[in-house]
């Protein structure tokens, strides 16, 4: 199904050719002024310059130039060469209607389809999930339903942290502790034990400890550092305790990403990458990429364009263990394997571009991609407390996601709670702490910090989660009553049923505000679309709010459940489950989902 937009863009298009213009001046937006017109198309400005004719003059022309069509209403040309447009009440309602018939409300899938790989989530094995995992989760989840949505195919990878340092001084801490163990034997010859000898408790009181003591004492960090070597080199004993750390850590981390309403289709971690690294390490100096610099191997990355330096991109230490830069870089090579990609997504830390950027230079130089893979590194930017600062605990500490949940959830107030059943009142408080949550973080552009105000995100006023909550339930409470006052007009409506004689359930909008609502619907193809672009969920978020308000005027105008006329209320009732549904394709693609009541 064609956009508004796309409609619009055509029939200027054509009126700048007919007038002998440059049709790709054509392109209509959304008006910046709603006050004034519904949309805008501003080409004659560009024009200008390029055709030295007055911008005003140009629009005329074009204006005069358009061609006939069943979509526009008004065209009136202003100062200093806008064209400003108003659409037919009949194309919108015919419209909308033809958005109601539609499973994706008129959305139309991507012509060709992609293979899309999003690494998102990165959690470290052996620690418990904090506040800095959350917007890689809540991002990189929205994308992915995103994609999904729009019809590419998508492969969601959280990729643990599972790899480094902190396995050695994990590994060496043990080793202290328990030397007995018999992974620290290396005469050890038979089958280790198959349960962990620690639990998920005593990794999150180990790690902690070891990685302190690492800062104060350089013997223990040099043998947590060699331990780690030993682990990368394949040693029997800590590979085994290795699987043990992912095997223990790992279903905590399924438990508190399920709260999120996150999953992955891979759990691979770092470690999964190792197989691949002696082969890519052999291809890189095969190719003569590959060097030694100051006892590591390094490729240099450094473009003649850069403005600033860039230092190489290290593939092997000097005592030959990998770091982030070598697994990342096997990881792709896996993906490749695994996949052939058109796209990879990191959804990761802004302050890690550098990082990234050295690693895509590598896979594109060493040919570890194909050219034609796309690499794309969405950086996000901080969560923080009202002091500007990242986000702590009271005492001053990190607070763990699951506490960050329990909080926002004991903020949420929900009139009558004292006579709800606990079980009910406990899936209403977690269904709104979430979309508190997501909404919070998603309605900010990716790359900005933002200040993380519980009693703000947990609030049923003003542009926050709980808000678009409270206004789905509305309309789901007036469809019900709806529904009992009028089952013949509801069970016509949700089985596409039309008046007689007409071509559509919308017959003319008897208010603005009914206007206003009903024009934003039609916004729907087009605001997804730009966030599949754009990558960016925010777009969808200052939509859900959009549609909010506008639904809220419109129900405060017009008293629908006193409605007598049935063409009317039939129309009424066609608009408002529209909007419903729209309202929950959106908030399901952020990641959260609207209660029956509240």
């Amino acid at each position: 199904m064609q956009t508004v937009i796309d409609k619009l863009s055509d029939i200027f298009s054509a009126g700048f050719s007919a007038a002998g213009y440059d049709a790709a001046l054509g392109r209509v937006v959304v008006s910046a002024r709603p006050d004034l017109c519904q949309f805008q198309c501003n080409g004659a400005m560009s024009a200008a310059k390029q055709y030295r004719k007055a911008p005003l003059a140009i629009a005329d022309d074009v204006a005069a130039a358009l061609p006939a069509n069943d979509v526009v209403a008004t065209v009136s040309v202003v100062a200093p060469g806008f064209i400003n447009i108003t659409v037919k009440d009949e194309f919108i309602a015919c419209y909308l209607e033809e958005m109601s018939q539609s499973e994706n409300c008129g959305f139309a899938k991507v012509e060709n389809p992609r293979t899309v790989v999003i690494d998102y989530g990165g959690p470290n094995v052996a620690k418990p999930l904090h506040v800095g995992h959350l917007r890689s989760a809540v991002i990189g989840e929205c994308l992915k339903r995103l994609n999904r949505f729009a019809g590419n195919k998508v492969i969601a990878d959280a990729h643990l942290g599972d790899w480094g340092l902190q396995m050695g001084l994990i590994i060496h801490e043990l080793s202290l502790r328990h030397p007995e163990l018999p992974y620290f034997d290396e005469n050890y010859a038979g089958d280790y034990p198959q349960e962990a000898p620690f639990t998920l408790a005593d990794l999150e009181q180990i790690y902690p400890f070891a990685s302190a003591k690492s800062k104060e004492d350089e013997a223990y960090l040099a043998a947590a550092r060699a331990a780690t070597q030993e682990m990368q080199s394949g040693r029997r004993g800590y590979r085994a305790l290795l699987r043990h750390i992912v095997g223990v850590s790992v279903p905590d981390l399924k438990r508190n990403y399920a709260r999120l309403d996150v999953d992955f289709d891979l759990w691979l971690g770092e470690s999964d990458a190792d197989p691949f690294i002696p082969d890519m390490v052999r291809m890189m100096k095969g190719k003569g990429l590959a060097y030694e610099s100051e006892g590591a191997l390094v490729v240099d990355v450094k473009e003649e364009s850069d403005t600033a330096p860039i230092p190489p991109c290290i593939i092997l230490k000097s005592d030959g263990s990998a770091i982030y830069e070598t697994t990342d870089l096997a990881t792709l090579v896996q993906r490749e394997r695994d996949f052939r990609p058109d796209r990879v997504m990191y959804v990761v830390d802004k302050r890690q571009a550098l990082h990234f950027e050295r690693v895509f230079r590598c896979a594109r130089k060493t040919g570890v991609i194909r050219p034609e893979t796309e690499l794309t590194f969405i950086g996000f930017g901080t969560v923080n407390g009202k002091d500007g600062k990242p986000f702590k605990t009271r005492s001053g500490g990190t607070m763990k996601l699951s506490e960050l949940l329990d909080t926002v959830e004991s903020k949420v107030a929900i009139k009558g709670e004292e006579e709800m059943p606990a079980a009910e009142l406990r899936q209403l408080k977690q269904a709104i702490g979430l979309a508190a949550i997501k909404y919070g973080d998603l309605m900010n552009p990716c790359e900005s910090n933002y200040i993380f105000d519980i009693d703000k995100f947990a609030s049923f006023e003003g542009n926050t989660g709980p808000y678009i909550l409270y206004t789905m339930v509305r309309i789901k409470s007036i469809l019900a009553k709806l529904k009992e006052r009028h089952p013949e007009i509801a069970a016509a409506v949700s089985s596409g049923t039309t008046a007689s004689g007409t071509a559509c359930r919308f017959a003319a909008f008897t208010t603005a505000s009914e206007r206003d609502l009903a024009l934003t619907l039609t916004r729907f193809s087009h605001t997804l679309g730009e966030a599949l672009k754009k990558d960016a969920p925010s777009i969808i978020c200052s939509y859900v709010y959009e549609i909010s308000n506008k639904f809220n005027v419109f129900y405060h105008d017009k008293k629908i459940l006193a409605e007598e006329d049935k063409t009317t209320l039939r129309s009424l009732v066609a608009l408002i489950t529209l909007t419903l549904k729209v309202l929950d394709i959106c908030i399901n693609i952020l990641g959260f989902k609207a209660p029956e009541k509240m």
